[in-house]
């Protein structure tokens, strides 16, 4: 499939399902940006749709050599082969970040920066979030939705209509060809995926 629109535009627009999801008709996005490092040859995409009530994540990676070490939640799994998706409201100070590995274990934080998170500790995060992960012909992927219940304890007033600030992110610290991508550009000297400026814009489709 191809992607919807490439990096540079970083806008992307998040179609409204109804019924049960056919991901064969969900625009892709790319995460092509090489950033940091050399090219490891790995690359990164994703899909994302909703109804009224749920955010529906698709990510998916082409990577041959899959590290997959951490299984408690909140664990550091930008250490293993890890998807990322961080997003906020336009006008807000804070942001989520979701980062999964391929077994599932699952990092969510919200906070104003890198250092300044709090984590969002949920007891049965696999069934909240429906995490289902598995391999394919060429790498891993993985498939969730995040609540708008869950998103409106945080913030009451977030809805899935007009647009949010993003980005979707793929790393891997310690494997065997550590690497970052993203989908919307960063311009920094050093390796940091907790920048919100950068963040691109997705759109909610009506």
């Amino acid at each position: 499939m191809p992607c919807a629109a490439s990096a540079a535009e970083a806008f992307y627009r998040i179609s409204k399902i109804r019924g049960e999801t056919d991901w064969n008709t969900i625009p892709q996005l790319c995460a092509d940006r090489v950033l940091w490092l050399p090219d490891a040859g790995i690359r990164a995409f994703g899909q994302l749709c909703h109804d009224d009530e749920q955010l529906y994540i698709h990510l998916r990676a082409e990577e041959n050599a899959i590290r997959a070490e951490h299984t408690k939640p909140m664990s550091p799994v930008c250490e293993d082969s890890c998807l990322e998706f961080f997003f906020m409201m336009p006008e807000d100070e804070c942001y989520f970040n979701f980062e999964i590995n391929p077994n599932g274990c699952l990092r969510a934080e919200i906070g104003r920066d890198r250092t300044d998170r709090i984590m969002l500790v949920a007891p049965f995060a696999e069934s909240l979030f429906d995490i289902h992960t598995g391999m394919t012909s060429d790498g891993w992927e993985v498939f969730y939705r995040i609540p708008l219940s869950f998103l409106r304890i945080f913030r009451p007033e977030f809805k899935f209509s007009g647009s949010i600030r993003a980005n979707v992110y793929k790393c891997g610290d310690l494997t065997v060809k550590p690497h970052y991508l993203a989908w919307s550009p960063i311009h920094s000297e050093q390796p940091d995926f907790h920048q919100p400026a950068f963040f691109g814009v997705m759109h909610f489709g009506e």
